[in-house]
Parts: C-alpha cells; structure tokens; sequence
C-alpha cells in the first residue's frame, strides 16, 4: 500500500532573475512501512522536498498525496488537524519542551488534539526506546541521545501515517548517531511505521531500506 505519493513537485523561491529552483520535477512513491533515507549535499533541495510532505510549504507545482489526502485540497486549519493527526516529526534540534517533563513531552500532541492517550501503547514505546526511568525528568537532565529518542516517541505516539526525520542525528555523535538510529529503525519495524528521513550522513542512510538522492532539486538516484 502506497503511503506517500509525489508527483511532479516543483518549488520556485522568489522570481525573475532571482528566482531560485529548490525542487524541479521531484516524483515519489512510499509505501506503508518502508524507511526511507533521502541524502544530498546542502542546499540540494532535501529538506525543502521534507517540508512539501509535511505540509509545512506549499509547492509551486505539483503534488504531494499522504495517505490517500492531497495536501494542496486541505485549507489552513484542516491541513493543520492533518499535520498533527497523520504526520509525526523528528528534528534535528529534538524540540522538546523545557519545562514539561519526558512523558509530557511524548503525550503533548495528542493533549493539543483532545485525543484519548492510550497509555499502554505509549509505555511499550517508552520501554522499547529505554527510557521507562525518565519519565518524570526535564529534557535539560537527559543527554542528547535520550533526548533525541523522546522525540522518536512522541512522534510514535500520535500513531501517525508517516514520520518525517529531519538530520534526526545532525546533533549526536556518530557511536550515539548509530544507536538512536537503530531504535528508529527498529520501532519502525516494530510498529510497521512508514519513516521518511533527511541525511547528509552516507552511513547513517544505509540503515534505511532504500535511499534516494536529491541533487539541485532533482531525484538523481532512486526516485520513482
């Protein structure tokens, strides 16, 4: 079953003589599942292309299909509830809360959404990424690692569609880079989640099961 679909996504920043082409012509396919790593060097155009499936920017052409839902046919505040429902982000930066403990930080999402928290759900994900005994810490006592692994289960718990890993090991050193990674891979596995993540880091992508590669704003290895 095909989770992400993009078609023909085009993404022009400014105009004239300025303009630049971030995107030109990228087509995808995901299916449920499957991890995918997307390399590039700065400025190829990956982290743009991210932002297009996660709704957080609009494409100048094209279009990008989650889950069935075409994100351009959702207005403001549905493609709000959308993002927050169906898709889960990891950044590089964790983006935690200071002042909420570990399990409100991981509950938080569906706490905004007036959602039911099924707590054994989310206690099997906090057992399997090992942090059972740091649910009642702030993120400012966790090492980046655990940190990073909050993250991963707050994005699990919204049970989401897809999650979307931006240099989720941008932070961490590369022995930490390769554990936080395994778990990533290994929850998703584990609960069959569909992972599209970011990297400029050759062997951290080669833990996904396929890499594609964005050179000036096109798939040059990989894509559909």
């Amino acid at each position: 079953m095909i989770i992400l679909e993009v078609q023909g996504l085009i993404k022009v920043y400014g105009s004239g003589a300025t303009a630049v082409r971030a995107l030109d012509g990228v087509n995808l396919t995901v299916e449920r599942g499957e991890f995918l790593a997307v390399v590039g060097s700065s400025g190829s155009g990956k982290t743009t292309l991210l932002n297009m499936i996660g709704g957080l920017d609009v494409p100048t052409e094209g279009m990008v299909i989650v889950d069935g839902k075409a994100l351009e046919a959702l207005d403001d505040e549905a493609l709000t509830i959308f993002r927050r429902r169906k898709i889960g982000f990891i950044f590089q930066r964790y983006n935690l809360i200071p002042m909420l403990t570990v399990w409100e930080n991981i509950i938080l999402p569906l706490k905004i959404d007036g959602r039911v928290i099924d707590e054994a759900f989310i206690m099997e994900v906090v057992q399997v990424l090992g942090l059972k005994d740091k649910l009642k810490c702030h993120p400012n006592m966790l090492s980046g690692g655990q940190q990073q692994r909050v993250a991963i289960a707050r994005a699990l718990a919204i049970k989401p569609a897809i999650i979307l890993a931006d240099e989720p090991t941008g932070n961490l050193d590369s022995r930490t880079s390769q554990d936080v990674l395994g778990l990533l891979k290994m929850t998703g596995e584990r609960y069959r989640q569909t992972i599209v993540m970011i990297t400029h880091n050759e062997e951290i992508a080669q833990l996904a099961d396929r890499i594609i590669r964005i050179e000036d704003g096109r798939c040059v290895e990989g894509g559909v």
